[in-house]
């Protein structure tokens, strides 16, 4: 029988498609496996590659196949999807991720432990309380607009504006209630964030690399919490890289010895990039002759502020990774 040197597994909920090569590439192995079945499958074979696509489940399978004395490579989808042959199906999935894996130079993404996606796991949930919170603040708005009533921007905007709808007289009974009760949900949510808050800021305070990124302008605590969390600085060879990965760089369409640069690409962790941006804008609105960077001001001279925010963020994420890798405190630029 001709030895499998090679695994790739197309994940799913309940069936996992597997695809095994040879020595040479070619294919000596196609079938499905339930998820019972996995662990019991690979217990039995001798230590080989294993290739999945990255995704929060699969740095389980990474960990627990690794356990078992296999070398597991999760490879980025957007690297998997140029081999799909057309028609796509589980085994073309599967097939194309062993093609990947087999590119000399392919891009990986480190297996996670399970403290780490744990310790993650707070943040994610608070992006989700966060956006629950804006749909029923904007739902809110909207209703509330219908009678007339349209309230300022902020939390002290919503507050007044539940106030003059309770006090309303002439507002349906059904609409107080529906109101009322977008209201009562919005003050759910903003006790269940401040609880998750004070539950980073303290995760914050116990991480000293996080209380190192947080000196840098525009990072605060939990930019700088999701940073640490969320980032394996290891595997970028430069700050570039790193900008790059996040998608803060040109996209690039060049062709026929001509250069051609367009808006960042967007690629990468959206969260963190909004984060930097964010970031930046905040510096930006504080920046001023004596207090900001001279190479912030004259990016200001001669550039808008949105595309210098970007810029800024980009030179962020660069300053970040210079501390991740070199263990440096951050170090003020000379004023303008």
């Amino acid at each position: 029988m001709t030895e499998i040197t090679r695994i790739a597994i197309d994940t799913s909920k309940s069936v996992f498609t597997l695809h095994g090569t040879d020595a040479d590439g070619r294919a000596v192995l196609r079938r499905n496996l339930r998820r019972q079945d996995m662990v019991p499958f690979f217990a039995r074979r001798p230590p080989m590659e294993v290739v999945l696509e990255a995704c929060g489940g699969s740095h389980h399978w990474g960990r627990v196949l690794a356990g078992l004395g296999h070398t597991v490579r999760l490879i980025p989808p957007q690297y998997v999807k140029p081999f799909v042959k057309r028609g796509k199906n589980d085994r073309n999935d599967a097939e194309a991720i062993s093609e990947a894996a087999a590119r000399p130079e392919m891009c990986e993404v480190a297996v996670k432990s399970a403290r780490q996606q744990a310790n993650a796991m707070l943040l994610s949930v608070r992006e989700l309380l966060v956006r629950q919170r804006t749909q029923l603040v904007n739902a809110l708005r909207g209703h509330a607009a219908e009678f007339g009533h349209v309230g300022r921007l902020g939390r002290q905007g919503v507050a007044k504006l539940l106030a003059d709808v309770a006090e309303d007289a002439d507002l349906p009974t059904p609409a107080k209630d529906a109101l009322a009760l977008l209201g009562a949900e919005i003050g759910r949510l903003d006790a269940r964030l401040a609880e998750v808050d004070a539950r980073l800021v303290a995760q914050h305070k116990q991480t000293p690399t996080s209380q190192m990124l947080a000196e840098v302008p525009g990072i605060g605590p939990i930019g700088a919490l999701s940073l640490v969390l969320r980032v394996d600085f290891s595997q970028f060879k430069s700050g570039r890289h790193f900008a790059s990965w996040l998608g803060l760089t040109p996209r690039e369409h060049s062709t026929g010895g001509k250069t051609r640069l367009g808006g960042i690409s967007r690629a990468g962790d959206e969260r963190l990039r909004q984060l930097l941006v964010l970031g930046a804008t905040a510096v930006i609105r504080q920046a001023k002759p004596g207090r900001a960077s001279a190479w912030l001001i004259a990016l200001l001279a001669r550039r808008p502020r949105k595309l210098a925010a970007v810029a800024l963020a980009n030179k962020m994420a660069r300053i970040v990774w210079a501390m991740m890798t070199r263990g440096e405190a951050y170090r003020q630029p000379a004023t303008a």
